[in-house]
């Protein structure tokens, strides 16, 4: 079977506007929180969030394309060109069916949707813009990086909550072991930070409301939890048939090895208190992977620092790998990065993939005082260096959407 491996990292967030720069301050455990300033959130009850700051998205894509996307899409593109360029990728017009995009979103082009229908309400409908679908659309995340690297193999966007950006490797991964491209950029996106989505959430008590300290809002594991942190970003990793990289003397970081999915069939926000349905995705990406509990040295935890799902994941974990959980360096970038949703599980694939490369485990920051019903090893505070086999990005979304990854260290 065709083997996947991970050749190129890109990415726009919170905490670094390139793929190198968010995991050296992942690995420093800086936070990328802080007030809002995108809008006037003063009559907000949450008014912190993860802005990425200082894009420019004509620095990958000129102004009138840049016009015509929106920030989602934006993102993605900025994600996926510096992806090809650490990779050093140059897709050759006979390679190019052979090429494909698969990122993923959570709420696509909400922000255009927010607005186009302020503009009818207020202007009426001769006004609105004649590109809103084609900005608003999910799928237009693949489809601009498809267009702006000059992909026309599959270009795929799968939309599964804050589980999503996790669906894209697993579709990459399987389109290179059938045979149907031999690269893919993978990853995810999303640009949702508005008054509205921020009412929402904060009404459904899912965000934290630590307006006084954002830095400190994003609390994983800890007693003193109470909600995620809204951010927004993309992170892209270009994935390529161990073939073609080692044919081209490509730098590998790492192998994706396996992912796995499950749905919880329970309830349209909260997990199941067992854990069963992420553990059952855990042990179908170790399964697929070939992997066994002893071999996993990293978990990139879903980590939202939700009363609920934290304590979840973490029976899941214990489910699914047994006693070898015990061993095992658990990491939450979202104390750092906050919550990326659709674009969470690729940033948690971008720390598990450097984590196997460069063996060391990025903090928990905020950890202060661990819950007692969260009870393993969530590398509070500090990295950790320790050799690093295999690593599992775990997402969680709503609806019970369940995915998990594995990247293995890569050996030839």
């Amino acid at each position: 079977m065709r083997r996947a491996v991970v050749t190129g990292i890109g990415a726009v967030t919170p905490v670094g506007l390139s793929g190198r720069e968010t995991w050296e301050n992942l690995l420093a455990g800086r936070s990328g929180i802080g007030p809002i300033t995108r809008f006037d959130a003063s009559n907000l009850p949450v008014r912190i969030a993860g802005e990425v700051k200082g894009f420019e998205p004509t620095r990958y894509m000129d102004t009138k394309a840049a016009r015509r996307m929106s920030r989602f899409a934006q993102l993605a593109v900025a994600a996926a060109v510096q992806a090809a360029a650490d990779a050093g990728v140059v897709i050759a017009d006979d390679e190019r069916e052979r090429a494909a995009a698969a990122i993923a979103t959570g709420a696509g082009g909400v922000l255009d949707t927010i607005a186009e229908t302020q503009v009818l309400l207020e202007r009426g409908p001769e006004r609105i813009s004649a590109f809103f679908i084609p900005t608003m659309a999910p799928n237009m995340g693949a489809c601009q990086v498809a267009m702006r690297l000059g992909l026309r193999g599959p270009a795929m966007a799968s939309v599964a909550a804050c589980a999503s950006g996790l669906y894209s490797f697993i579709e990459a991964k399987q389109l290179i072991e059938r045979g149907i491209a031999d690269v893919v950029f993978a990853g995810g996106t999303e640009a949702a930070l508005h008054p509205l989505p921020i009412a929402a959430l904060a009404n459904m008590r899912a965000l934290s409301r630590r307006n006084d300290a954002p830095e400190a809002a994003s609390r994983p594991f800890d007693r003193d939890r109470d909600g995620f942190v809204f951010s927004e970003g993309a992170v892209v990793l270009a994935i390529e048939s161990e073939e073609r990289a080692l044919r081209r003397g490509a730098h590998i970081y790492a192998e994706l090895a396996g992912g796995g999915l499950s749905c919880d069939a329970y309830h349209i926000t909260a997990p199941l208190e067992d854990g069963s349905g992420a553990a059952h995705a855990m042990a179908a990406a170790l399964a697929d992977a070939g992997i066994e509990p002893r071999e996993v040295d990293c978990i990139v935890a879903h980590g939202t620092g939700t009363p609920l799902n934290d304590v979840a994941e973490t029976v899941a974990i214990k489910t699914a790998l047994g006693e070898a959980a015990r061993g095992i360096s658990v990491t939450a970038p979202k104390s750092m990065a906050g919550h990326l949703l659709g674009a969470a599980g690729a940033l948690g694939a971008l720390v598990a993939v450097m984590a196997c490369a460069e063996d060391v485990v990025p903090p928990t920051i905020n950890l202060e005082h661990p819950d007692p019903d969260c009870d393993l090893d969530y590398t509070p505070l500090r990295a950790r260096p320790r050799e690093v086999r295999a690593a599992l990005a775990n997402g969680f979304g709503f609806g019970g959407q369940n995915a998990c990854v594995v990247f293995r260290k890569y050996r030839r």
